[in-house]
């Protein structure tokens, strides 16, 4: 079987690493193709290096411009190469413009697609990821959900066949992960952290950073909370604070992106996160550390309901409320209770008859 690999994000990096593994596991030739949809090296290559991925065997430099500019050039970039090598699969992940131009350049060749965290709902139309994932989802051959509550999204939908609960392809990758950097404390100090206590933050979705008014109230809920925080800073968040001149309050710490290494240094490390991000709502939830998304709904709504993830959205009084207020609960953090979704992915495409 050969399957050609769609990526082009830091989650889908992080993601793909333990899958290749897998595939590779149980014969399966994979070749990358990453779109550039994260193009800068601490967005990108950082990550290759670090979870000991292989080099892409395409890269189309797709990164920057309108999504509807980004995903037409990732879409005939993407066509370009599955035709020239017809592979029996095109493997996508998650929710981005890369997950959505690999899945329909594929669906209009009639190659299968197989999508991985298939069945995720905000039930927000107006997030493009919402998007990208019903339209993957329903032009999918094969939908691997990390969860039930997932799977019964796609039911409701009228998906009939081919939904498979694996588990999440992240959980094991990160419990492991966690574990070697607790035992290498310089990585902290490198980074200028030298105590615990502080909230780790990430913000950099176009619904909170194209929006000043969300922007300007998220940072005065965090500057009210009064905690240190550290925030990684997303180049496109840096380039609204240019935009806008919005200042960061003086109680966060901004450093340049960080590596899978030196995030999940962060995460061991912090007190409570603040993040807008998908991925990172699920690693403080595995990670057992309470979470605030500066969001107003998540797809991850099993960490809400166990009450590690609270949804404060841009509100500046919910921010510095629930900062005041966090605390673990004492529900054990565990969503869907299915290990080696990896292993599952491959057996799961090599019983398929291509």
């Amino acid at each position: 079987m050969n399957v050609i690999t769609v990526i082009g994000a830091r989650p889908q990096f992080i993601k793909a690493a333990p899958v290749a593994r897998a595939l590779k596991e149980a014969g399966v030739r994979e070749f990358l193709l990453h779109t550039g949809q994260h193009y800068e090296s601490a967005m990108s290559q950082v990550f290759f290096d670090e979870l000991g991925i292989a080099a892409p065997h395409w890269h189309l430099g797709c990164g920057g411009g309108s999504h509807g500019a980004m995903t037409g050039a990732m879409l005939a970039g993407i066509e370009r190469i599955l035709i020239d090598h017809s592979p029996d699969v095109v493997l996508v992940y998650g929710d981005t413009n890369s997950t959505l131009a690999g899945a329909l350049a594929a669906a209009k060749l009639h190659i299968p697609v197989a999508h991985v965290e298939a069945g995720l709902r905000s039930f927000n139309k107006t997030m493009p990821e919402e998007l990208n994932r019903i339209c993957t989802d329903h032009i999918s051959t094969w939908l691997f959900c990390p969860s039930d509550l997932a799977a019964g999204h796609l039911a409701d939908e009228g998906v009939k066949s081919g939904i498979f609960v694996v588990g999440d392809v992240m959980e094991d990758g990160l419990r492991t992960t966690l574990k070697r950097v607790a035992r290498e404390p310089e990585r902290l100090a490198r980074l200028g952290i030298l105590g615990s206590g502080y909230a780790l933050m990430t913000l950099h979705r176009a619904e909170n950073t194209d929006d000043s008014e969300r922007l300007a109230s998220i940072l005065r809920g965090i500057s009210i909370s009064g905690h240190e925080v550290v925030f990684p800073m997303h180049p496109r968040t840096r380039a609204a604070l240019d935009r806008t001149g919005l200042a960061l309050p003086p109680n966060v710490k901004s450093i340049p992106p960080v590596g899978y290494l030196d995030m999940a240094a962060l995460i061991g490390g912090c007190q409570y996160i603040l993040t807008d991000s998908g991925g990172l709502q699920k690693e403080a939830f595995w990670a057992g550390k309470p979470c605030l998304t500066l969001r107003d709904e998540t797809e991850w709504n099993e960490t809400v309901t166990t009450g590690w993830n609270t949804l404060v959205g841009a509100s500046s009084e919910r921010i510095a409320t629930g900062s005041h207020n966090i605390s673990a609960p004492t529900i054990a953090p565990q969503v869907n209770g299915v290990q080696g979704a990896s292993q599952r992915i491959a057996e799961l495409l090599l019983r398929s008859e291509c």
